[in-house]
């Protein structure tokens, strides 16, 4: 239906044609498309002897006043479409007997001719309403047709209420203590050495050597911070052996394997708060003490939230607050590496140079622009599937090792900053020959032990919301993971996992959004669109398995051994890398599809669920308010006072209210569209 509207839309109506047979008609039609410029001339006769053919072998006329003559084949470019309404109806042998006074003229390449039969049924449903006929038959000029239409769409379509929001099934465990991880459990199990065999795929390679570089970039970047505000007492070697010990008993154990474990900026400010803290009260030399005990605490509550099935409250989160969070996490990473190229350029004016700051820049555009060419590549009409398919998935990795071959080529040590730990780890090493691995727990005074329950309360908040809002975004119905949900028992995981961290004083680890939703995407086949198409890209199945995360983090553990080498890693790469991830996650959000209408011709918007059922006026206030959500979360983030910074979570955690006070404003049926989790299932059957 969308196809003929459009094609209406664009003037392709022709009224009260004066034509007697199929051949005139033919004629007439395909001259008036080349009169109109999208069908050159010379190709006219051949349209026209095409479609008389393919009349005398099967004739296209279907009934209901209503004949769909057609030709697909190789030498026409652009698909076109007619709708043609006769000045006098003409007997052409319909199958009911009535004489044809309709007719839709399609053209296309061979590639088209699979939306065919869609179009067929779109004709079939619209020929079929007697209403539509008599407005059609009267109708002045091509805005009465369109009008017609219309209301044909309001007739069948939106008179159906939205549809109910059905709370998932991981979110409806019992009130008992474990029902919610019995069931997770239920859930899993069977499909846990399945989870391995799929992971036996060439797919799986492209996505570990990806992940490995996107989450090792921001491992040691997040460690390097944390040492230096921490006096070197948790830094890069920990935060990397903490991201490759969990992220390694993650995958083995949890339910949810797609999900990557990682350090978050939240965390990382909680951690320094703390040890201000510490340096306030003068327990700074007992940090780690200190540490540890918050870490033991916050454990035990999110271990206990998920035994009384806590994540059950993730069902009042609607897609109004998961497309807020996803859009602020991953603004976080293409905000990160436009900070750091900006870093560049300061520097590099300071040392009264340039070249360092221009060929950073260049790595960092290059690595993008590749990354998002290879992964476009899936739209291409060149080439073989299979090597689309290669190029679309190695995509990343290898605009990340092209770039940094060209990096060596252009510049040197002195022009390139690379990935420096080494001497983080030669240090950690040292320091650590005379001292235990673990953390002397009873080291601290007694009092302490007892009040780090106070600020583990916060620590705790924040990894239910952060843990739970990446589960349901990679759990989202479109993603099409069979296995079913995981919230209390991956939530209990992660507890587990925060305890173990704390005894040995490494940084705690949680889901990361835009790592995981890169991974989800790294894992999926997506339906086969031609580079022509205006249409998103739509995942038809996902590669769900533990072997990726394994293999990832014991990657991430190698490089323990190997530091040198990814010194040979430019930074600027990795920054690429981050803008990539970054902008790849934005991608089917519908709130920015939404914001991207405010500056559309209201004339030109997609049809779509909303558009079609839900006021202009409406659409764009609803976005507004989500804007100004997403702006409040992202001051909070950059915000110089870091007691401020810490009160994230609780910020997130107001969007619920929110958007609960929203319903006072908004009409119920708008909103249930808008917020809907999935589209509505007949979307695809009336607008295709």
């Amino acid at each position: 239906m969308k196809l003929l509207f459009q094609a209406i839309q664009e003037g392709s109506c022709l009224l009260n044609l004066d034509a007697r047979s199929m051949r005139e008609i033919v004629s007439e039609t395909v001259e008036f498309l080349v009169q109109t410029g999208r069908l050159p001339e010379n190709q006219a006769s051949q349209v026209i002897e095409g479609i008389l053919e393919r009349e005398r072998v099967v004739p296209t006329v279907i009934g209901h006043a209503c004949a769909v003559p057609h030709l697909y084949t190789d030498f026409i470019d652009e698909p076109a479409m007619v709708f043609v309404r006769l000045k006098n109806a003409v007997n052409l042998g319909a199958p009911d007997g009535i004489a044809t006074r309709y007719v839709f003229l399609l053209i296309g390449s061979l590639e088209d001719s699979g939306r065919h039969l869609d179009t067929l049924a779109s004709v079939a449903r619209l020929m079929s309403d007697n209403v539509f006929h008599f407005e059609v038959t009267y109708a002045a000029n091509q805005q009465d047709v369109l009008d017609a239409m219309e209301r044909h769409v309001n007739r069948n379509v939106l008179a159906k209420p939205p549809k109910p929001r059905e709370v998932s099934e991981g979110l409806r465990s019992g009130s008992k203590p474990f029902a919610g991880i019995r069931r997770d459990l239920a859930r899993k199990l069977p499909h846990y050495i399945l989870d391995y065999k799929n992971g036996l795929r060439t797919k799986s390679i492209a996505s570990i050597v990806f992940m490995f570089f996107a989450c090792v970039a921001p491992a040691v970047t997040f460690g390097g911070l944390m040492g230096r505000e921490t006096g070197g007492l948790i830094g890069a070697p920990e935060m990397l052996l903490s991201t490759a010990v969990c992220g390694i008993l993650y995958a083995m154990f949890a339910g949810g394997p797609l999900i990557i474990l990682g350090g978050i900026g939240p965390l990382l400010i909680f951690t320094i708060i703390l040890y201000k803290l510490c340096q306030d009260m003068e327990l700074g030399g007992q940090f780690l003490g200190v540490y540890a005990w918050v870490g033991l605490w916050t454990a035990l509550m999110t271990v206990a939230l998920a035994i009384t099935n806590a994540s059950n409250l993730m069902k009042y989160f609607t897609r109004f607050t998961d497309e807020i969070f996803s859009a602020l996490m991953s603004l976080i990473f293409i905000y990160k590496a436009v900070e750091a190229l900006i870093e560049t350029f300061r520097n590099g004016n300071a040392d009264s140079s340039g070249e360092k700051a221009l060929l950073a820049l260049v790595l960092a555009v290059g690595t993008f622009y590749i990354a998002m060419t290879l992964a476009g590549f899936r739209r291409s009409q060149y080439l073989l599937p299979w090597m689309r398919e290669f190029l679309a998935d190695f995509g990343p990795s290898i605009a990340l090792g092209a770039m940094i071959v060209v990096a060596w080529t252009l510049g040197d040590r002195t022009t390139l900053d690379t990935l420096k730990v080494s001497t983080d780890v030669a240090a950690s090493a040292t320091d650590s020959a005379d001292s235990s691995w673990m953390v002397d727990l009873w080291a601290v005074p007694n009092w302490v032990k007892l009040a780090a329950a106070g600020p583990a309360v916060l620590a705790t908040v924040l990894v239910f919301l952060s843990q739970n809002i990446t589960a349901r975004l990679v759990n989202s119905p479109q993603n099409k993971i069979e296995s079913g949900e995981s919230y209390h028992w991956d939530l209990a995981v992660v507890g587990l996992l925060i305890g173990l961290a704390s005894l040995f004083g490494w940084p705690w680890m949680v889901a990361a959004t835009v790592r995981s939703l890169a991974h989800l995407r790294a894992l999926s086949e997506f339906e086969d669109v031609t580079a022509n198409s205006k249409s998103p890209e739509k995942i038809i199945h996902m590669n769900e398995n533990r072997v990726t995360g394994i293999a990832i983090h014991v990657l991430i553990a190698g490089t323990l051994l190997v530091m040198p080498y990814l010194e040979y890693v430019p930074m600027a790469t990795l920054y690429g890398i981050f803008l990539y991830m970054g902008f790849v996650s934005l991608r089917g959000i519908q709130f920015i599809d939404r914001l991207g209408l405010w500056l559309k011709d209201s004339a030109l918007y997609p049809i779509n669920h909303y558009t079609r059922r839900v006021p202009t006026r409406t659409i764009h206030l609803f976005t507004l308010v989500q804007l100004v959500c997403l702006i409040v979360l992202c001051v909070i983030n950059v915000f110089p006072s870091q007691p401020v910074r810490i009160l994230f979570p609780i910020f997130v955690a107001l969007l619920v209210p929110v958007r609960a006070i929203m319903s006072r404003f908004f009409d119920d049926d708008h909103l249930a569209f808008l917020d809907a989790d999935e589209d509505p299932d007949s979307e695809e059957l009336h607008w295709v």
